[in-house]
């Protein structure tokens, strides 16, 4: 599978380094290459664009103002100069947003991202995938199942933690539970689900300990929660 791009840039030097590295990557297809908004309208009018990498300050029509005109966007990543813009960009839900100058690692990263993003959302239940998006920040952050510790309900909003760092998105404990692989993890408490096989300890079958996170257990689930996480593992005398 091949992203179909379009870089939308009106410096011809960054032009022509984020050509070159979208030629250095096999799931990227340059169309074209356009110095202001207005050239890019024709582009996406007459040709499948899968993805921009458009960056903000242009004369004329900025990015920002050249994605609010479009009824249907395609997949953005904005390249700028100017890291003061990232907030307002993600509430656009861009894929990601790179400052100048950009590192190639960087760079690879945000195009995976998108190539990510594009499969699942346009060519869902062909196999069991092994990641999932959330909306944090007003960007979309991918993780896959294998990272997850655990999750907590916070309101109107679940905290979901992995071993690099926390993420805050508004969704309901249930939507997390029914996305999460039950085989890999559990709901040990009305705030709380874990990941069964990043449990550390637990201490008199109350608290369970996930990384250097204490998640208590329900009383009603204690047995259960106990029996899944043991199982036959636990040695005797």
């Amino acid at each position: 599978m091949q992203l179909n791009c379009l870089i939308i840039d009106d410096e011809p030097v960054a032009r022509k380094g984020m050509e070159e590295y979208i030629r250095e990557i096999d799931f990227l297809n340059l169309v074209d290459t356009c110095s202001n908004a207005m050239k890019a309208s024709v582009h996406l009018r007459e040709k499948q664009i899968d993805l921009l990498f458009l960056d903000i300050q242009m004369p004329k029509l900025s990015g920002i103002e050249f994605i609010r005109s479009l009824r249907n966007p395609p997949l953005i990543i904005f390249t700028t100069a100017f890291s003061e813009y990232a907030l307002e960009g993600y509430s656009l839900d861009v894929i990601d947003y790179l400052v100048k100058p950009i590192p190639f690692d960087r760079f690879v990263k945000a195009a995976t991202k998108a190539l990510d993003f594009y499969t699942m959302r346009n060519h869902p239940g062909k196999e069991e995938p092994s990641f999932f998006f959330i909306k944090c920040d007003g960007k979309y952050e991918r993780i896959r199942f294998d990272e997850v510790l655990y999750v907590e309900a916070l309101q109107n909003y679940i905290v979901l933690y992995t071993a690099s760092r926390k993420y805050i998105t508004y969704l309901t404990l249930s939507v997390m539970e029914e996305q999460l692989p039950a085989a890999n993890f559990m709901k040990i408490h009305k705030s709380f689900i874990i990941a069964l096989d990043k449990v550390k300890s637990i201490d008199g079958s109350e608290m369970i300990f996930v990384n250097n996170g204490r998640v208590p257990v329900s009383r009603a689930l204690k047995d259960e929660v106990m029996n899944r996480i043991l199982g036959n593992n636990l040695l005797k005398r």
